[in-house]
């Protein structure tokens, strides 16, 4: 049998392109507890078969415990890839340190090879404090490389352009979530960066089990992964939909002699940005060693993608962007709200009350105190955000990008108006300035991205902006349920 597929993924990280996934371990503890023991071994044998390259989490359950038994048995030849989630609000370097040595400790490493890092909430800034603590871990040599996860295709821009060395971002990618294929794939390209494909079984709905199954319903999927792609399911159109979908992975799979998991992973595989799919274990209860195996000989020809592209291009389009499950509805997650994950989350920006029964909140950057102002002001309904650059602390967001130095502009806006109890929805007005009018293209662009769908009225004007690096300043206003 051919020995399964391995990818670069950053100088000195080469993985199985089939990364075998241990989300499952915290649905299965869900039963009670399990015998790491006995799951190290299991894990062992994905190992044994070429498959050495493991996704987990700090949320996973007793993951990380069972990779650092197994990978304490072998000769270091697993490459561990783990995730941190923090809960939104602040962080500070001790508190991020903190989190990865808990990580340290659970696998028996000296180091994480790859750690990938999730953002709940873009317009709170403190995700930057998180990744830029982390990037001094990797220096120091505790992180060997570092990811992102469920990041769109902005905000990894951002990230990039800002200097923090990301090799790769793990997202939902499959033959019925598409959103990865458009921007997203561009930025990785642009910058060298891989994608780490989970869901492209969907939780195995993609997969001999459902073809010529009547729809479940909500309460005839069990497993958390089960519960989370019908939700997807739903959203792409419905159950008759996926029929189709199935029907037309069944031919190809027919056609090569393989099963439909092979077809729906190489479709996935074989797209540009795509360095690796996670395909789900539930370690000592099912395993898919052999199958997996066939993976590494099956290619499609012209014929076969253009029947799934068809039945896939058949589908509604998953709402929203890449990772927008996680942060917006409707909740594409296994309880369909973010019940399993959060609490309430914090506000964006510190907000105090100001003379006369105005509410004010501030961003924290030197000035404000200094010039007497504030980055945020509500008086009734009306909120008045100041003239703002992308300016996080004493750092530069966005490098010299005028593009990511607006997206993160906006996100900053759109925190001080959240601080606030509005939305961005709410802005009427915005007015842009920018230095070099060669920029004007990318800056407007940008708007349009966040505001389509707003349409503010607008002004952008050629004008000096005080202080070094600034591309673009944006001020906003707002009424609050307008």
């Amino acid at each position: 049998m051919t020995t399964p597929e391995r990818r670069e993924l950053a100088p000195g990280l080469e993985i199985s392109r089939v990364l075998t996934g241990l989300w499952q371990i915290a649905d299965l503890e869900r039963q009670g507890p399990i015998d790491v023991d006995a799951a190290a071994a299991a894990m062992d044998a994905y190992a044994e078969a070429g498959f050495t390259t493991f996704d987990m989490a700090d949320h996973y359950g007793s993951a990380e415990d069972i990779a650092g038994t197994c990978a304490a048995r072998r000769q270091g030849d697993l490459q561990l890839v783990t995730k941190w989630t923090p809960e939104p609000g602040p962080h500070t370097p001790a508190t991020v340190r903190e989190a990865v040595g808990r990580s340290l400790d659970r696998l028996r490493a000296d180091a994480i090879d790859l750690l990938q890092f999730h953002a709940w909430r873009y317009p709170d800034p403190s995700w930057l404090d998180c990744l830029f603590a982390l990037q001094e871990l990797k220096d120091e040599g505790l992180i060997r490389h570092l990811g992102l996860t469920n990041f769109d295709a902005v905000h990894l821009d951002m990230v990039l352009n800002t200097g923090i060395e990301v090799v790769s971002n793990q997202v939902s990618c499959s033959l019925l979530d598409g959103r990865a294929d458009g921007a997203l794939t561009e930025v990785c390209r642009k910058h060298g960066v891989h994608l780490l494909a989970y869901g492209t079984l969907a939780g195995g709905l993609l997969t001999e089990r459902w073809l010529g199954a009547a729809d479940p319903g909500p309460e005839g999927v069990k497993t958390w992964s089960e519960m989370k792609y019908r939700r997807f399911v739903e959203a792409a159109g419905g159950w008759d939909r996926l029929q189709a979908l199935l029907a037309a992975i069944r031919s190809v799979a027919e056609k090569h002699g393989v099963s439909m998991a092979n077809v729906a992973a190489r479709a996935v595989l074989d797209r540009p940005a795509v360095a690796g799919v996670i395909i789900g274990a539930r370690l000592g209860r099912s395993e898919h060693i052999a199958d997996n195996r066939r993976l590494a000989s099956l290619r499609l020809d012209a014929e076969d993608r253009g029947r799934l592209a068809a039945a896939s291009g058949a589908l509604e389009p998953i709402p929203g962007d890449c990772g927008d499950e996680y942060r917006r509805p409707p909740y594409l997650t296994a309880a369909g709200d973010l019940s399993h994950h959060l609490g309430e989350s914090p506000s964006p920006y510190p907000v105090r009350a100001g003379v006369g029964g105005r509410m004010r909140a501030d961003s924290g950057t030197v000035w404000e105190e200094a010039a007497g102002f504030s980055r945020a002001v509500r008086i009734g309904e009306h909120i008045a955000v100041s003239g703002t650059t992308a300016t996080h602390g004493d750092r530069l967001i966005g490098g010299d990008d005028p593009a990511a130095q607006t997206h993160f502009v906006i996100d900053k806006i759109e925190g001080a108006i959240e601080a606030l109890g509005g939305a961005l929805e709410d802005v009427y007005r915005t007015r842009i300035f920018i230095p070099d009018l060669a920029h004007w293209e990318p800056v407007a662009r940008a708007h349009g991205q966040r505001f389509g769908a707003i349409r503010p009225a607008n002004t952008l004007v050629q004008a000096g902006l005080i202080g070094s690096g600034y591309l673009v300043e944006i001020e906003a206003e707002a009424r609050v349920g307008s």
